[in-house]
């Protein structure tokens, strides 16, 4: 049988809840647990393959350009895909282009370990980005869609908990299981775990979601309700490009303050989307910035080393805060029609950050070093409250 997806009311939840009263509406229905179903497979084959096709590039030949090309090919196809997902959600529905996301991350695993030439890694690893892009846009997408409106900022937040937790454990365990069975088995746990997201496909609409006509990504751009926390949230996304390239290389023991900072960012993105319903994720947005960058700006003393895993605490609940509130923000003021266009710009938002942030400090690193590196990328956030005192002038 074919879920049906309730259409909830699109005005911002800015006021108190019904929460603990009878008529409070339920958060879970068959919409939203195939989201989350297909949320977890295929986190858990990106996340598992993140770090072990560099490492196979490298093992067949490549140098450390080669492994880092791996990286950037799957994250430029992933952008680029997002920017024309919402058009094929439009035209197509969920459920075609879901299968299709699916069918993109999940097969080209299944033969990555037959080739050992670049190019054939390079093109699995585009084919993939491609597919990523879709499921995360359409996860997003449908959470809004599925959830009622009074309890979207905590289903969002469940949502990101549960398909975070397999990304937290996906990537070491990758890198492990390839060091004591081999690449092969690894790639092909990586596809079976995309395609079984493709058990969830049947039970989501064949047709288009809404009858209006969408925006697209680049008309999301002239909206400054929804680029506003994306902009906010790109700024907190720059920093964890930075702590997940260079903290290993700064700080001994980084393991430990990256482990911190990924459970601190899980919980507060559960924490947020119930606070976000009842008092308005608006109120999240300066509390999240000033805690992420507090917690960059700890990093400024990496001699002390119990200061390193308390920032990136702070951090990890600073970026778990933004997640959850920007994404909640921007959809409170969107139309169902328009929750794919939102999801690409946030999806977009998360990681054109994370690159530039890589790159970026890679530039800056070389004239001020690691301490000084880290603190101008806390002054960076903090710039963002420009942004949101803007919004407060209108």
């Amino acid at each position: 049988m074919t879920a049906t997806l309730t259409t909830p009311s699109t005005g911002p939840s800015t006021g108190p809840s019904t929460a603990g009263l009878p008529g409070r509406p339920r958060l879970w229905n068959r919409a939203f647990a195939l989201a989350v179903l297909a949320g977890c497979g295929s986190s858990v084959s990106f996340y598992l393959l993140f770090a072990t096709v560099p490492l196979y590039a490298v093992s067949v030949g490549a140098d450390g350009f080669g492994a880092g090309l791996t990286t950037g090919a799957m994250m430029l196809a992933t952008v680029a895909a997002e920017l024309v997902t919402p058009r094929l959600l439009a035209r197509f529905g969920y459920r075609a282009v879901f299968a299709a996301g699916f069918l993109l991350l999940g097969a080209p695993a299944l033969v990555l370990g037959l080739s050992g030439e670049m190019a054939a890694i390079l093109a699995v690893c585009v084919v993939r980005g491609l597919g990523f892009a879709v499921v995360a846009v359409l996860g997003g997408a449908l959470v809004a869609q599925a959830v009622p409106a009074e309890r979207r900022g905590e289903g969002l937040g469940v949502y990101g908990v549960i398909c975070g937790i397999p990304s937290m454990a996906a990537m070491p365990l990758g890198v492990w299981l390839t060091e004591s069975i081999g690449y092969a088995p690894v790639f092909a746990a990586g596809g079976v775990a995309a395609l079984a997201g493709l058990a969830a496909v049947g039970g989501l609409p064949g047709r288009r979601p809404v009858p209006e006509e969408p925006l697209g990504v680049l008309a999301t751009l002239r909206r400054p309700a929804l680029v506003r926390p994306s902009i906010m949230f790109a700024a907190s996304t720059v920093a964890a490009g930075v702590v997940a390239t260079f903290l290993p290389l700064a700080v001994q023991g980084a393991a430990v303050a990256l482990l911190a900072q990924s459970v601190a960012t899980t919980l507060a993105r559960w924490w947020a989307g119930r606070f976000g319903d009842r008092h308005g994720s608006d109120r999240l947005m300066l509390p999240g910035l000033l805690a992420a960058a507090a917690g960059m700006l700890a990093l400024v003393f990496t001699a002390a080393p119990a200061l390193v895993p308390a920032g990136m605490v702070l951090f990890g609940a600073g970026f778990g805060v933004l997640q959850n509130a920007s994404m909640a923000l921007m959809m409170s003021g969107a139309r169902p029609a328009d929750y794919g266009a939102v999801s690409a710009l946030w999806n977009i938002a998360y990681d054109v950050g994370i690159g530039v942030g890589a790159m970026g400090f890679g530039l800056v690193i070389v004239h001020t070093g690691y301490p000084a590196a880290f603190g101008l990328t806390g002054l960076l956030i903090l710039s963002a409250i420009t942004v949101r005192s803007r919004k407060a002038q209108k």
